[in-house]
């Protein structure tokens, strides 16, 4: 049996955010091609604490400079180049570690490089830190670097969707071998499915972690839509009491942060509400709402990459005009909670063994 060496950013948390779900998601893919028992996973980033991070500052940003994204050194590069020696594979799970895939070509690695890609990251970390911050460009110029060097010396590239291949047919010259759009690991099987319309005063949830592009999302929504539509709003996610202080004078909107179980907050609200306007990759959070069913209103960002009927999912908005028509809409017109249409869409598209399929391709 073939041996694979999975090289991944962190361990699985009791909260992952969107991208370490996509992690999971491949580990278990490929542990079900290979066998868990031939995989080794290598972790770049260990926790540290505050203290361990200030007196490691310095090298932290001198190995940015030199092209080592956070958690990485030419010590850990060097490590991962003697273990793959071992193994038929290398899967580096994120293209921000595209630095392993050119030690491990200098150094005539015999077997096969792939590097998955979750993003363009030189895209995604452009949007995700503020223009003001004066470390922008040293990460960016590291992650556009790695990104590269992702595409010049892997075997084998995996991106999600036609935007990302024509982003990095243009900025790297590499063509994607594979394309493979978001999976869930499916969990919401059922016989029966919830019955039940939604309400007159609906309760919309929105999703996500902490992250520059949600935040800007969802606070453009509270302060150009809001006050104008009849609903209640969640926002939930990790680290999301961050934004508590500026969203304090509605009365209407709950948050809550770090919640270990995201399941019930799904299955309660009337509406997924994705209103996010920039970003790479596709959005974990869209799959997941496909999965349990959900009616969604959302931006063309947060549709990326998803083959859907906006009008049978739910609805497509570019404008405030747009999310306050379709949200009054809603509330006039109630319509099932449970959405059998996205329920499907995620069944045929957008489970775990599409990805399987994809993958048996490279995994031979």
């Amino acid at each position: 049996m073939k041996r694979l060496l999975f090289i991944r950013y962190r361990r699985s948390g009791a909260i992952d955010a969107g991208g370490e779900q996509c992690t999971n998601a491949n580990y278990r893919i490929l542990s079900e091609l290979v066998g868990e028992e031939n995989i080794t996973t290598y972790y770049i980033h260990e926790s540290q604490s505050k203290k361990q991070l200030l007196l490691h500052i310095f090298s932290i940003l001198i190995h940015f400079l030199k092209g080592y994204y956070y958690g990485l050194s030419p010590q850990k590069v060097d490590h991962i180049a003697r273990l793959a020696k071992e193994y038929d594979y290398v899967f580096i799970d994120r293209s921000i570690f595209g630095v392993i895939a050119k030690k491990l070509k200098k150094e005539q690695y015999k077997g096969k490089i792939i590097t998955f890609f979750h993003n363009v990251e030189s895209v995604y970390f452009a949007a995700k830190i503020g223009r003001w911050k004066p470390w922008r460009p040293i990460v960016v110029r590291c992650v556009a670097q790695n990104d590269q060097q992702a595409c010049d010396y892997s075997d084998v590239i995996i991106a999600l969707n036609k935007r990302d291949r024509e982003e990095i047919e243009k900025r790297y010259h590499r063509t994607p071998d594979i394309l493979t759009p978001i999976v869930f690991k499916d969990v919401y099987k059922r016989d029966i499915y919830p019955e039940g319309m939604t309400s007159q005063t609906p309760l919309c949830l929105f999703l996500g972690t902490h992250l520059p592009m949600n935040v800007r999302g969802i606070l453009w929504f509270v302060h150009h839509v809001l006050p104008y539509v009849n609903i209640r709003l969640q926002i939930v996610g990790k680290g999301m009491h961050a934004i508590v202080p500026k969203v304090k004078e509605y009365a209407n909107i709950e948050v809550l942060s770090d919640v270990p179980d995201l399941r019930p907050y799904i299955e309660q609200a009337d509406f997924m509400l994705l209103p996010i306007f920039e970003g790479s990759g596709m959005k974990v959070k869209t799959c997941e709402a496909l999965m349990y069913g959900k009616n969604i209103i959302g931006t063309a960002e947060a549709f990326e990459g998803y083959d859907v009927d906006f009008k049978k999912v739910g609805a497509l908005c570019h404008t405030q005009e747009e999310f306050i028509k379709a949200l009054q809409t809603f509330s006039q017109h109630p319509i099932p909670r449970f959405n059998p249409y996205s329920r499907q869409l995620f069944v045929e598209n957008y489970s775990e063994e599409e990805r399987m399929r994809r993958f048996r391709e490279v995994i031979k």
